[in-house]
């Protein structure tokens, strides 16, 4: 795997593991446009791992072609992250397993009304094993250092108006 950009692979692969916002996944679509899906995921084994419904959208396109790129971002400042083009795999077996994991990550328990449901369709839930073929990392941290407060613009910018 190819990884450009200010982090090492060890320092990518540590954001991927730290934050837990969703990854959005681009796949071809069947009219040539690309199609984008925002899903939870996890690192595990060199791969990254999500995933969706067996019949959803995402899992059929990326079954017909498996190339696919994607990004994990916060959409506040200071703008980090990493984006890569990665080969999918739909793995049947691994569905409920990794959406245990998910539930996890991402909710901390299985107690909620929400974990619940989404665990009473794990026997259709399929997993998505993206496997990078590479990366690129950017971090606008310093550049913005004088720019962000409180994961805000900086002062001096308008506020939205309330009235």
């Amino acid at each position: 795997m190819k990884l450009r950009g200010p982090w090492s692979e060890v320092k990518a692969r540590a954001f991927l593991a730290e934050v837990q916002i969703p990854l959005r996944l681009a796949c071809q679509g069947q009219t040539g446009f690309p199609v984008l899906a925002s899903l939870w995921f996890v690192p595990q084994d060199g791969r990254i791992w999500c995933a969706t419904q067996e019949s959803a959208r995402t899992a059929r396109l990326l079954r017909d072609d498996p190339r696919c790129a994607f990004e994990v971002a916060p959409e506040t400042p200071p703008y980090r992250g990493v984006r890569g083009q990665a080969e999918a795999r739909i793995d049947v077996a691994r569905g409920p397993e990794i959406l245990e994991l998910l539930i996890a990550r991402y909710l901390g328990d299985d107690r909620s009304d929400f974990a619940r449901w989404l665990l009473s369709r794990a026997e259709s839930e399929v997993a998505i094993a993206l496997e990078p073929r590479s990366m690129l990392s950017w971090d606008f941290g310093a550049r913005m250092a004088g720019a962000v407060r409180s994961g805000r613009a900086a002062e001096g910018d308008a506020e939205p108006d309330s009235s």
